[in-house]
């Protein structure tokens, strides 16, 4: 193992003198060494020292994971922090009641005493990282099964983490790279009292709704701001009136002169999930198996949620945010769908295979490198009807409260019921809590209709075996039946219920609960591990691990970069349009307009309606120093930087370092974009920094909150 990683690093020695175009999430501590001089040549004025530096404030201190899932940057020195809308939107509608509905009328504070607290919300600074691979890969040989290297990792993981944390300050993680071939940790500061600090309204933050969703053009206003608190000596605290706005060791200066065709353009943040080392029948799965099942899964969901969220607000305001992340999947899936099929993937992938196959079977490389493909593809041939009712299974899981939350009280209350009265007195103010959380925000009618028809689709289309119980159901056509019945018998079935029997614990109750029964089908399903999947299970995950070493040695693929796993990275590229567009005004395709927004209003209509101040604002054109040399408000911008989910928030960086804009989403076309990088159509869809500043000090009359940046600007 230790030969290989050798190996490994003559060849990134040798492949740091090639040029790379804009393909690629790199690790911060890399861009000396592999990417720094095309970026210069591309337009980065910045020293990799000023990009990533563990010693002095650099551009990584700006940059923060938001809340596990998006990216944000700090913007001022009291720790403004900016992100997406949709990034923001599940703490903007937890905060919205339906006397002050932030999430439709908009919000921003006043003073640092009107922001508002969420009840969990946090950003995570990243301090640094390290490449661990030679310790690790030293405790591992070819002789152990995938279980036993799991144990050898997991240990000695363990102890990596635990020497970095400095007892407890830090969050430590260990993460793997090219499927097991390199290890890397990194360190983290959480800061959880994180304050709303103003958001527009949904019709301009969402503005063109599901339709305009992964399009292009676009003129979504897609931001909000927070601001991270700390305690009196800027510490992680938890949240305390007596905390202070984070005094920030970088923050992000704000340009506001604008982009043109083949500006440098730089992306900090944490892309969640690349799958560009996936072998071809993986992608064969995905497309003919488990993304249609998703998508139907989904779209299922989506219709019954937007049935009552259409009829009441305050159902609406409870599931908007649930509602719009199945949403942004579904159109996601069916795009990848749509995508890997017209670019032929698999097919492509294949081809590179059977040369890898090739050169597997030289004398020198058979031993290691022979049976890999054979494995692989037996593997998946084995697996593709179980992936099809995988995602069956995780759509009801997903969109089902009631699928799950038996399962996770119910487990609790075994313990609770087993032990002595002095016992469960201990147990009680944990579990109340517990039941407390759980059952907040949610509408009884909508859940047992969800909860139906997700079982109707997942014992109707999957053709994998079904739990026991959920066939007979099906069997006997009484899954509705069976549901209502469920409803009215459980415990589980409201907050009240499961407290009363907290006062009156009985186990023969709890052991024949029926949504409890349903509950526990469900997930043993979804944790079974069939026996006879165990051996090539084994000798899949191996062979992969093989696989992607093999390419590398081999230099057989062109990725030449690890795949993303929500650790920051950095992409760069260039402000680039599309072709020529009717749909849009603006002169160059590259970026779009207020008055382009405007054209595509239709008042009253969920996705195109705006507010009459943003009509009254256009007919008087004042747009300020936001405007650009034409006297357009610019509103989106395109660059063709390589990003995924998760970089949803990320700043978008010119070659100084100013923040020019926001990455939010990328173009359709380039759906593919996981598995494969197209330099042709890949795109990233942008807020430009112009559009948000405009939105804040002439929309929002917040100009206290511009006010606090570092602004640059020649106008």
């Amino acid at each position: 193992m230790k030969r290989v990683h050798l190996v490994l690093i003559a060849f990134l020695m040798l492949f740091s003198n090639t040029v790379f175009a804009n393909e690629g999430m790199w690790f911060l501590m890399h861009i000396k060494r592999l990417i720094h001089r095309d970026m210069e040549k591309m337009g980065l004025q910045l020293t990799p020292e000023e990009i990533y530096n563990i010693n002095n404030q650099s551009l990584k201190d700006a940059i923060v994971q938001f809340n596990g899932g998006c990216t944000a940057s700090i913007i001022s020195d009291s720790g403004l922090v900016l992100t997406n809308h949709h990034c923001g939107y599940n703490a903007i509608a937890e905060l919205s009641t339906e006397s002050q509905n932030h999430l439709n009328n908009g919000f921003w504070a006043g003073s640092l005493q009107e922001e508002l607290k969420p009840e969990s919300l946090f950003v995570r600074f990243f301090v640094r990282m390290d490449d661990v691979t030679e310790r690790i890969l030293s405790k591992l040989n070819d002789n152990m099964s995938e279980k036993e290297r799991e144990a050898v990792l997991n240990q000695e993981i363990a102890k990596i983490e635990q020497e970095n944390n400095e007892g407890g300050k830090y969050t430590v993680s260990v993460r793997s790279f090219y499927q097991g071939n390199e290890f890397y940790y990194f360190v983290y500061q959480d800061y959880k009292d994180v304050r709303l600090v103003g958001t527009p309204p949904k019709s301009v933050g969402k503005y063109g709704g599901d339709t305009d969703n992964w399009e292009w053009p676009r003129h979504t206003g897609d931001f909000s701001l927070f601001r991270v608190y700390a305690d009196a000596e800027g510490n992680p605290a938890d949240y305390s009136k007596n905390n202070v706005p984070f005094k920030a060791t970088y923050h992000l200066p704000v340009n506001i002169e604008g982009v043109k065709e083949n500006d440098f353009a730089m992306i900090l943040g944490y892309p969640g999930r690349t799958n560009r080392w996936m072998p071809a029948e993986g992608i064969e799965q995905n497309v003919k198996y488990a993304y249609p099942a998703w998508v139907e899964g989904s779209k299922l969901s989506m219709d019954v949620m937007k049935k009552y969220m259409d009829a009441d607000e305050s159902v609406n305001l409870m599931y908007t945010s649930k509602y719009a992340g199945i949403a942004n999947y579904w159109k996601n899936r069916q795009g990848m769908i749509d995508a890997l099929t017209a670019h032929k993937t698999a097919e492509a992938k294949r081809k590179v295979e059977k040369k890898f196959n090739k050169w597997a079977h030289k004398k020198t490389n058979k031993a290691t490198y022979g049976n890999v493909i054979k494995n692989i593809n037996a593997y998946y041939a084995l697996t593709n009807d179980k992936a099809k009712h995988d995602n069956y299974l995780i759509s009801l899981l997903r969109s089902s409260k009631f699928s799950v939350l038996p399962y996770r009280i119910g487990k609790n209350l075994e313990f609770y019921v087993s032990e002595n009265e002095a016992k469960r007195q201990e147990l009680l103010p944990k579990l109340q809590g517990l039941i407390a959380s759980s059952y907040s925000d949610y509408h009884l009618p909508l859940e047992k209709e969800i909860l139906a028809e997700q079982l109707k689709l997942y014992t109707s289309k999957s053709n994998y075996e079904l739990p026991e119980m959920i066939t007979g159901l099906a069997k006997d056509n009484s899954i509705e039946a069976y549901v209502n019945a469920a409803f009215e018998l459980s415990i589980f079935s409201s907050k009240e219920r499961v407290e009363a029997f907290l006062a009156f614990p009985n186990e023969a109750l709890l052991t024949n609960d029926p949504l409890f029964k349903l509950s526990i089908e469900l997930l043993d399903q979804y944790r079974a591990k069939p026996d006879a999947l165990e051996q090539p299970t084994n000798d899949f995950q191996k062979s992969f691990r093989l696989l992607v070493e093999g390419l590398r040695v081999s230099e057989l693929s062109n990725v030449k970069y690890p795949d993303a796993n929500s650790t920051l990275r950095l992409s760069y590229g260039k402000v680039r349009a599309l072709p020529k567009d009717p749909r849009n005004d603006a002169e160059v395709n590259n970026y779009t307009t207020f008055k382009g927004m405007i054209a595509k209003y239709k008042p009253n209509d969920e996705e195109f309606d705006l507010p009459k101040e943003m009509l009254d604002i256009y007919k008087k054109k004042d747009y300020g120093r936001y405007a650009n040399s034409k006297g357009e408000l610019p509103v989106n911008f395109l660059s063709d930087n390589d990003i995924t989910g998760g970089n949803s928030g990320s700043p978008v960086l010119n070659g100084k370092g100013e923040l020019i804009g926001l990455a939010f989403d990328g173009n359709i076309e380039a759906m593919a974009g996981d598995v494969i990088f197209d330099k042709n159509l890949q795109r990233t869809i942008n807020v430009d920094i112009r559009y948000v500043l405009w939105l804040i000090d002439k929309y929002s009359n917040a100009k206290h909150i511009v006010d606090e940046l570092t602004i640059i600007s020649d106008k």
